[in-house]
């Protein structure tokens, strides 16, 4: 082992980039059918391969689906709700070329939908099956004809598959197609562009006959319009239908019985987050005419039973509580914590507690865990941010005397989405064990904080979520925990365009790194998917009326301004922020002389999966930093190239 005083960046670490790989199990769409649990389980070490898993009352537990399936779907190219399940019948949709497959009591999958003319040219996405499972309704999207896809809701006969029927078709979005417990009854959620599901949408119910014939009768508005926003309606056993609003001005339950609306639970904390993927559950219904909601808050895990005259919050060690499903008096969910990776649980009444399943079997030393600190600060106009920020934790090293450690400042993706404090191998505490810092920036328009906050980021995209992570670093800076010399700035997607937009208007960073950023937004409007086509008119202006500002936004129109070492990663096959995106800034950096390594990986897409490609993008960075930034890190790592290396400066 080296000295205990170390340089900072140089320390040993247990936490591999193997390791942090392929630890990264993910759990999904947690479903409860026949006294049996399901899930969805995403695999780095199979190429990223999602597989359907069941584990019965016994707790026997196997894969439902056999090798060379992949359940995932591509539509809004997020995907989410990829399978659906009554009893021993499953339905899921396959990766490779997004039909619909049925499985019997782990039967070979039987394909129930036509092959298009165009390769994945048709799509399926949030499935569900009614309650007698005769019937599966789900979104579907064609990209078959020219032009800008069409969504619709379809509902497809599981006796006769060749019968299927168009449900409501001609708005831009569906999602949520949820039948109700006697079958009479549907409700779904639409909108259009330009809002987004977190800016706006209709909550839809109509009566439904699908016995002989087939028709939807008497629809109306619920709720909802463009600047109300409606998560996870779903029918309760007697008949009424709950849903999540942001009216109040934070997402909160819901329940309309026919006539009125009444709230359940209205509290100043946001209980679901923004619908980039279907299937997302926070509350289900138990026994009694009870429901659980997940209410974890800051460091504090909780879920809440309501009941028709009390509510009972139980606490749990789980700080992040997602996929929340119901059976009888038991609760499942995945959890994680500052210390714990995802984990399945089942959650009883009495607040007993069971681990089913974890993301892994690797014991980890917590002695090795950076513990976040929830930190507010001051940013521009006058407003306070959000962050949470990790010291480097490792109880073998210590700094050299006088040295401060580099600070990671990390930006998230959405860019209406949020960090969490759940345990992040990947991203947080390999850095913080080998002697950095990092602090992850909740800007404004990150959701969780409440609807003013998040809509504070419309019109403003590319200069609060900028100003924010440099506040951030300066606050940090300020107090003397970190080396104002050695800043770094990282983010993926939209956190990728608030890494570049950082390294080229401003001067605070001495490196960065950027996953499938945006450079050009220009570009982005006409080189993107549907979903998101739109996006911008909320996030800066409509383009016709706002051309300055997409172009005064857009760090490839000030190149001249460029003058600090970028590590750019990206996937060949992303069709959110495509390849030419990172190719624009690279061919940039390449002109300005400045060092920049490009590391393009075949066969990923918007966020990698495989873990070979995780292992190497973590170690490039790593690397990167350390020949930029100074310092050798103690990782046998293969070595990277460097454009332009030749004008590195370490000093």
């Amino acid at each position: 082992m080296k000295d205990k005083n170390s340089p900072f960046g140089s320390w040993e670490s247990p936490i591999s980039a193997k390791i942090a790989a392929e630890s990264g199990i993910t759990f999904e769409d947690l479903r409860v059918s026949k006294n049996k649990l399901v899930w969805l389980e995403g695999r780095p070490y199979e190429a990223g391969r999602y597989v359907t898993v069941g584990r019965d009352i016994n707790s026997n537990t196997k894969d439902l689906i056999p090798n060379g399936y992949n359940v995932r779907n591509a539509v809004h190219e997020y995907g989410g709700a990829s399978y659906a399940i009554h009893d021993d019948l499953l339905i899921f949709v396959n990766w490779d070329d997004q039909r619909l497959y049925k499985v019997v009591n782990r039967s070979k999958p039987q394909v129930i939908t036509n092959c298009p003319n165009i390769p994945r040219g048709e799509r399926y996405s949030d499935l569900s099956i009614t309650p007698d499972g005769k019937w599966l309704f789900c979104v579907k999207e064609s990209h078959i004809e020219i032009g800008e896809p069409e969504n619709k809701i379809i509902a497809i006969s599981l006796e006769n598959p060749n019968v299927n029927y168009t449900v409501v078709q001609g708005r831009d979005f569906y999602s949520s197609p949820r039948v109700s417990s006697d079958g009479t009854k549907l409700c779904w959620l639409e909108w259009d562009h330009p809002n987004m599901p977190w800016d706006g949408c209709e909550l839809h119910v109509a009566d439904l006959q699908c016995n002989e014939r087939f028709s939807i009768k008497r629809e109306i508005i619920v709720s909802g319009g463009s600047n109300e926003s409606i998560l996870q309606p779903e029918w309760a056993p007697t008949g009424e239908l709950y849903f999540i609003t942001d009216i109040s001005g934070w997402w909160n339950l819901s329940v309309w019985n026919g006539g009125d609306i009444k709230s359940v639970l209205v509290e100043t904390k946001d209980h679901g987050g923004p619908a980039w993927r279907f299937g997302f559950s926070t509350y289900s219904f138990l026994s009694k005419n009870r429901i659980a909601m997940s209410s974890s808050n800051g460091l504090k895990g909780e879920v809440k039973i309501i009941g028709k005259s009390d509510i009972v919050s139980l606490e749990v060690p789980h700080t992040e509580i997602t996929y929340l499903v119901g059976d009888r008096d038991n609760l499942y969910y995945v959890g994680s914590s500052p210390s714990t990776l995802p984990e399945i649980i089942r959650l009883k009444l009495d607040g007993s507690i069971k681990t089913i399943k974890k993301s892994s079997d690797i014991v980890f030393n917590e002695k090795f865990f950076s513990k976040p600190e929830q930190i507010c600060f001051q940013t521009t106009e006058n407003d306070v941010a959000y962050a949470n920020y990790y010291p480097p934790t490792n109880p073998d090293f210590i700094g050299l005397e006088n040295e401060k450690p580099p600070l990671l400042v990390l930006s998230h993706g959405g860019p209406t989405s949020s960090c969490t404090i759940a345990l992040n191998l990947k991203q947080v505490q390999y850095f913080t064990s080998r002697g950095f810092a990092v602090v992850d920036v909740n800007y404004r328009g990150s959701t969780g904080f409440g609807k003013v906050y998040r809509d504070s980021l419309k019109g403003n995209w590319g200069v609060y979520d900028m100003d924010d992570c440099i506040s951030a670093a300066h606050f940090l800076a300020d107090k003397g925990l970190v080396d104002r010399a050695r800043l770094i700035i990282k983010g993926g997607s939209a956190g990728g365009y608030t890494t570049i937009n950082a390294l080229t208007f401003r001067d605070d960073f001495a490196v960065g790194a950027t996953y499938y950023g945006i450079a050009d937004l220009s570009v982005f409007i006409g080189d993107t998917h549907k979903f998101e086509s739109k996006y911008l008119e909320s996030l800066i202006g409509p383009y016709s009326e706002n051309k300055s500002l997409y172009h005064e936004r857009s760090a490839i129109n000030y190149t001249d301004h460029l003058s600090c070492p970028m590590i750019i990663f990206q996937g060949s096959e992303d069709k959110i922020v495509p390849p030419s995106q990172a190719e624009m800034i690279s061919n940039a950096l390449k002109k300005k002389l400045i060092p920049y390594s490009y590391i393009l990986f075949e066969g990923e897409q918007h966020g990698f999966r495989k873990s070979e490609n995780i292992i190497k993008s973590q170690e490039a960075e790593l690397f990167f930093y350390g020949k930029t930034l100074g310092f050798t890190p103690s990782d046998k790592i293969a070595p990277i190239k460097i454009e332009n290396s030749e004008f590195l400066r370490t000093e």
